[in-house]
């Protein structure tokens, strides 16, 4: 059986006060367009499409960046979510089964969404609509059954009060028979108050119908204002922190500490207050990472301690230390025993094993050998005003205070370099380079006593 999911994406979301989609508002740092995209990928769906409206251009921006197969389809206007599904009419002929999803209800999941297929072939329904029961049903679709089975969906002014009382509701998410939803929608009518083509109305044109309620009662949550969005984002984030706890995370407390859905966390690791690791990020096992770090889309060893750290798109391996108030830039490699110190920034490069970068110092596009040590003040200066160039030093080589090497130079194995010298040249291995000019006194200068008159 060939399946697809169409996952509704037009919304403008007026409430929330934005010139951006509504489906691309963040829960931890991550679009909640995304988060049922990931679900869907999880899944497995033959196809995927997703129905842009309002800020077309920014959604389907987003959904390429993500370099997946997806279909956009574009809804001309926003008449309906019955409207919406019809803009993917192409997609849906291709398939059997036809998954469909709102964009702005990020905690659905692939295990839900199995189930819930499982029971929608095995009885032959055209309609499956996915429920979930929750402490608090206002405001929802509730769902009616009689003796156990689902007859239908009441929404929140229709219900009688026995109804209101019910507390399993629609999640807005539905299997449908592809054969009968393309028989369906063409007969669906704006005769409502709001004049729009509502998806809802297929379910109850459908004589085959049932409803699976899922395990998970996130699934029916979605977020229309800012202070729903920011429930969302408490709600992941907590959710996020229990799971790592539960695998051997450490946290002396949870204050300002924020992990993305994708982070993966060792064993025997603490994650220090004011701390964000978003993005793909894998950290193992006995690190400290944090007071005051961010690390994005990084990979990092075991035993590695990182305080005030900035960190993006670099790998960092075992046994390294980093900080205070460093940064590393993306395609930076940090080789296992290495020490960074206060004021360091790389970027591009390689640092070999053992390395010792210890204070204000600046390391650009550059190749470093093992057992290096970097002196205080020392630049790599990599740019020219047009291109950019490397810097190779090799093994063991001492790299002394406000060294400036000029790229594209090398400095070779055991080789040195003098205080204060401005390296233009290649230093050969096993010898000392000494590059400055030669000291003028100037007698009677009087620029520090007339600074001092005035």
């Amino acid at each position: 059986m060939k399946t697809a999911c169409v996952i509704l994406a037009g919304g403008a979301g007026k409430r929330m006060k934005s010139e951006r989609p509504k489906v691309l508002a963040e829960v931890l740092c991550k679009p909640m367009l995304g988060w049922v995209l990931d679900a869907a990928k999880d899944f497995g769906f033959d196809e995927t499409a997703v129905v842009t409206g309002f800020g077309a251009e920014l959604t389907g921006g987003y959904v390429s960046s993500r370099g997946e197969a997806v279909t956009l389809c574009r809804q001309a206007q926003q008449k309906g979510t019955g409207d919406a599904v019809k803009s993917a009419e192409d997609v849906i002929s291709r398939c059997d089964a036809v998954c469909v999803l709102n964009g702005d209800a990020p905690f659905i999941d692939a295990d839900t969404l199995r189930a819930s297929l499982e029971l929608h072939t095995s009885s032959g329904s055209e309609v499956t609509v996915i429920t979930a029961e929750i402490d608090d049903p206002q405001g929802y679709g509730r769902i009616i059954r009689s003796s156990g089975e689902f007859t239908a969906i009441r929404e929140q002014k229709d219900c009688s009060p026995a109804e209101a009382e019910i507390c399993e509701v629609n999640s807005g998410a539905y299997w449908f028979s592809a054969k009968a939803l393309l028989e369906t929608l063409p007969k669906l009518s704006t005769n409502n108050a709001a004049g729009e083509y509502y998806l809802t109305d297929c379910v109850e044109m459908m004589s085959r119908r049932q409803a699976y309620k899922s395990a998970n009662p996130d699934i029916v949550l979605g977020a229309n204002t800012r202070g729903a969005l920011l429930e969302l984002n408490q709600l992941a984030r907590l959710r996020k922190l229990s799971q790592l706890m539960d695998e051997g995370v450490s946290f002396i407390t949870l204050d300002g500490i924020i992990i993305g859905t994708d982070v993966k966390i060792g064993c025997d690791t603490t994650i220090l207050p004011n701390t964000v690791i978003l993005g793909n990020t894998t950290i193992g096992k006995g690190c400290t990472i944090g007071a005051n770090s961010h690390i994005e889309n990084c990979t990092i060893g075991d035993n590695v301690q990182l305080n005030n750290v900035q960190a993006y798109d670099s790998v960092v391996e075992n046994n390294v230390k980093i900080g205070p108030f460093a940064q590393l830039r993306p395609g930076t490699t940090i080789r296992e025993g290495v020490k960074i110190g206060d004021f360091v920034e790389i970027k591009n490069s390689d640092i070999g094993v053992n390395t010792a970068v210890a204070h204000l110092t600046y390391v650009g596009d550059s190749d470093v050998g093992r057992g290096v040590n970097f002196g205080c003040g020392c630049v790599t200066a990599n740019y020219d005003g047009i291109n950019k160039f490397r810097t190779k030093i090799g093994d063991h080589a001492f790299i002394g205070c406000n060294t400036n090497l000029i790229a594209p130079v090398e400095v070779g194995e055991n080789a040195s370099t003098a205080a204060g010298s401005t390296v233009t040249k290649n230093v050969p291995a096993n010898s000392l380079a000494v590059e400055r000019g030669q000291m003028r006194v100037i007698e009677n200068w009087g620029k520090n006593a007339l600074r001092k008159k005035k």
